[in-house]
């Protein structure tokens, strides 16, 4: 397994540039590839995720590489969203004989739920980078097969939700709605959405996304460019009309009281709904939008 683009990686760590469209690989072991810098400026924790069919950095489990720079430990870890809790993550043996990050790490800036399967000190110079451990150099080979070993273990995960016909993976529809989040987030800008409104970024980590409250996450919380109101932004997936409208009208309350400043709503959703529509024009101050789905399927390769 080529693991070329991990020196890459550490080494775009020292610069600004926070650009990796077409710089990563599109798969590993047959996994999609995400590789994030920060948003805006640079973050205290780059990573590259390794994404299962169903999966997503924001709503799922998965490896990945973790760059803790301040500590300069890079870490391969069983990785588990922070946005979301995803019902039983991993197996009771992995879970059982890993040490989570946040005991691992004097206070990690972030992920510290997700649990370690290895760790690496980097040594970066503009030309290479070698691997430490224990003040002993660890080998590219040994390295890739790292790798190799957790993301075939996660294959072996996935191969068993994907058999329970009631998992989240097993459900098509709900499936893709779920991955609409995360290309909403994505393409944020060349998006309706980036043209009017601006996503809450802080110290290079993107706060938009399953905005923490008191009441649950906000799907994405957004501010108006021109008026700088907060814009609740929900997803209504597989719940009815009236589960929609009273989750977005108790989250813009609670923004409303507790950020102190005007806010409005936004539901996105697949197809007209009659219900829905009556209560947007009672409601005055959300408005719904419809997306379009198109995909293609691709062999997962085990």
């Amino acid at each position: 397994m080529d693991i070329s683009f991990l020196d890459k990686f550490l080494q775009q760590t020292k610069t600004t540039n926070l650009k990796t469209k077409d710089l990563y690989p599109d798969l590993i072991n047959d996994l999609d590839v995400k590789v994030s810098f920060g948003m805006g400026t640079p973050t205290h924790v780059p990573w590259i995720s390794t994404l299962g069919p169903g999966m997503s950095t924001s709503n799922g489990y998965y490896p990945v590489y973790l760059y803790y720079k301040k500590e300069n430990i890079l870490i391969l870890a069983y990785g588990i969203s922070e946005t979301v809790d995803y019902e039983e993550p991993w197996t009771r043996e992995i879970v059982d004989s890993n040490q989570k990050i946040k005991d691992f790490l004097d206070k990690p800036f972030r992920y510290g739920e997700s649990y370690v399967f290895q760790t690496y000190v980097p040594e970066i110079t503009e030309t290479e980078v070698k691997y430490f451990r224990n003040e002993r150099e660890i080998s590219k080979e040994d390295i890739a097969k790292d790798l190799k070993d957790i993301t075939d273990k996660y294959k072996e995960c996935l191969d068993i939700e994907v058999k329970d016909e009631g998992s989240d993976l097993s459900k098509g529809l709900f499936y893709m709605e779920s991955q609409l989040e995360d290309f909403i987030i994505q393409n944020w800008n060349e998006s309706e959405f980036g043209k009017k409104y601006d996503l809450i970024i802080k110290d290079g980590e993107l706060e938009s996304q399953q905005y923490r409250t008191d009441i649950g996450p906000i799907d994405i919380l957004a501010t108006d460019k021109n008026t700088g109101e907060y814009v609740v932004i929900e997803l209504k997936r597989n719940q009815t009309s009236d589960q929609t409208i009273g989750q977005i009208a108790r989250y813009m309350q609670w923004v409303e009281e507790n950020l102190n400043k005007g806010v409005k709503g936004v539901i996105v959703c697949g197809k007209w709904d009659e219900k829905l529509d009556y209560a947007r024009k009672r409601m005055g101050d959300v408005e719904v939008l419809l997306y379009e789905v198109n995909f293609s399927l691709k062999e997962y390769k085990k």
